[in-house]
């Protein structure tokens, strides 16, 4: 059985052991034995996509690497953390496959000792309180969490043991000072699965290393840090070996899909690559490596970044814009592409959220019978739907094409609503409601699939609240400008005002017109009918999208 709460164990605690042992010799990728999803994945290993196929069937376990607590998560993180959360969605709930996340929580690292040694706090007073803000965001982006969150200061006897395991392999050896390394030389050509190792350059570090590639498993300890008693003397892990150990004391020998920035491809991922084989003593040890792109700020060739001070955190963020949006802009590229954040490409997903929603209203007030429009054709919209169902299945079998999946939908509500224009005097025409109920359900499906919201759902009670207020406004405006009948033998005048008693009516609509408008709220009147449209924008912005138009008769 797995936690699937947000928890923290030992990983003895949570123990997969696939079937199938390694296999592959040197950089040449292996095509695993096993299950055959059908499915298509670029994977990193091979630069190309390959078939993914799981160790077992019905089942992927899938390691990523989490964050390193010493500040707060910025949109970097974000995008990555978001892009893979909307894969493992679609491998659950469209192709049924049970994924199996575990991701470690870095909570000892240079990086945090330096934070806690600047704000005069224990380094993990500073990693729990960045940890928890983590969580916290993820949760407010709609980011499911893993199967399992896993320390490292947790598992250090697991990795002590971990390291111990690669030098009776000969493929590690300890310094005089107390410090380990991975002996790169030891494995040959193996070493680059990922980028190559032509241009590889090692860790600044010991005089004692035999190649300057060689890095550090263990790093003896210096003063003013915190530290865990060892074969080699008191020290601490290096930050490429807790991944190995983890991603191993959880998954065992074999891994079916690892996940993380395109950055931690060198030498992050690289570096686990070569432990897990030299521990394990096999040839492939994770299957599939899934990399997601930088996100660039427009105009800059550099990533976002803590280190480039170019960054927006997830807080700040959500003070403009909400989760969905981010989550749409994230869909209208390729999880692997590099993405550029700009005010203009998130107004465009924010508006193509505004789009769906306005038709999802207009289908529903077309369904309630309050939008009158002419004949629907009604045969061309059912294929219209099956065709897009199996448009959708295909682009998200074919590396999880989320903007053909996009486009797909888009396509969809602007077939659906060339069919949904208004006309003022009903044509008696034969109505069809159930095509577009059907159009709804899928385009609910689709989105709460992805882990967003089709519409503002939401605002339900709301649309009824102002539908209510509108009708309730219509009618003192049309009995205020009501005439009285002119009594015998009185004359008629030629243009008729409404009575002097009910100009505080009139004057009293006009006033809630403008009280709304500032709202959001936006009525038209014309000579039949009062149209209103609900505007909708981000906490803090003053622009504003349309979100749905009503039409109430007076």
């Amino acid at each position: 059985k797995y936690d699937t709460r947000q928890t923290l164990v030992s990983p003895s605690k949570l123990i997969f052991r696939p079937s199938a042992s390694c296999t592959g010799v040197g950089k040449k990728w292996t095509r695993p034995t096993g299950y055959d999803t059908g499915l298509k994945t670029y994977n990193s290993l091979t630069k190309q996509k390959e078939p993914l196929i799981l160790a077992q069937e019905g089942i992927a376990t899938w390691y990523s690497c989490g964050p390193t607590v010493y500040d707060h998560a910025h949109l970097g993180h974000a995008c990555s953390y978001v892009r893979f959360d909307i894969i493992q969605r679609v491998l659950s709930r469209v192709f049924g496959i049970n994924v199996i996340h575990v991701m470690v929580i870095t909570d000892i690292d240079d990086k945090i000792i330096r934070r806690a040694l600047e704000k005069s706090v224990s380094p993990t007073v500073l990693a729990r309180m960045y940890e928890e803000e983590f969580k916290n965001d993820m949760l407010a982006l709609k980011v499911l969490p893993p199967a399992v969150y896993l320390r490292v200061t947790e598992n250090i006897p697991q990795i002590v043991a971990f390291i111990e395991g690669i030098i009776r392999n000969e493929h590690a050896y300890a310094t005089k000072q107390g410090d380990v390394y991975f002996d790169i030389g030891s494995i040959g050509d193996r070493y680059g699965k990922l980028m190559g190792a032509g241009d590889a350059t090692g860790e600044p570090g010991d005089r004692e290393k035999r190649d300057s590639r060689d890095f550090a498993l263990w790093k003896a300890s210096k003063p003013q840090e915190p530290s865990w008693e060892s074969p080699w003397g008191k020290g601490r892990p290096g930050w490429h070996i807790e991944c190995s150990t983890i991603a191993s004391s959880v998954f065992g020998s074999q891994l079916d899909i690892h996940s993380g920035g395109i950055d931690l491809a060198f030498p992050h991922h690289e570096n686990e690559i070569a432990q897990c084989e030299a521990y394990h003593q096999c040839g492939q040890w994770g299957n599939y490596f899934l990399h997601s792109g930088h996100l660039h700020l427009k105009g800059s060739a550099e990533k976002m970044s803590k280190s480039l001070n170019n960054y927006i955190t997830i807080k700040d963020f959500l003070e403009s814009y909400s989760a969905n949006e981010f989550r749409m802009f994230c869909l209208l590229t390729k999880y692997r592409s590099a993405i550029d954040y700009s005010d203009a490409s998130l107004n465009e997903a924010r508006s193509s959220l505004a789009t769906i929603t306005a038709f999802t209203h207009d289908a529903q007030a077309y369904m309630r019978g309050q939008l009158q429009c002419p004949a629907v054709e009604e045969g061309a919209l059912w294929e219209r739907l099956a065709e897009t169902k199996a448009n959708v299945v295909r682009a998200l079998a074919d590396d999880f094409d989320t903007p053909r999946v996009v486009n797909a939908i888009m396509s969809l509500v602007y077939h659906g609503n060339r069919h949904l224009q208004p006309i003022t005097k009903p044509d008696r025409s034969p109505r069809s409601p159930a095509v577009f109920g059907a159009f709804l359900a899928y385009i609910r499906e689709v989105f709460e699939v992805l882990g967003g919201a089709h519409s503002v759902d939401s605002s339900g009670t709301l649309e009824n609240v102002v539908e209510q207020l509108a009708r309730f406004r219509s009618d003192v405006r049309a009995f205020a400008l009501s005439v009285q009948d002119t009594p015998p033998g009185e004359p008629t005048h030629a243009s008729p005002s409404p009575c002097s008693e009910k100009l505080p009516l009139l004057k009293a609509c006009d006033t809630l017109r403008k009280d709304l408008a500032s709202m959001g709220v936006h009525i038209r009147v014309s000579v039949c009918v009062c149209q209103w449209r609900l505007l909708q924008g981000g906490r803090g912005r003053q622009s504003y999208s349309v979100s749905f138009i009503k039409i109430v008769k007076h």
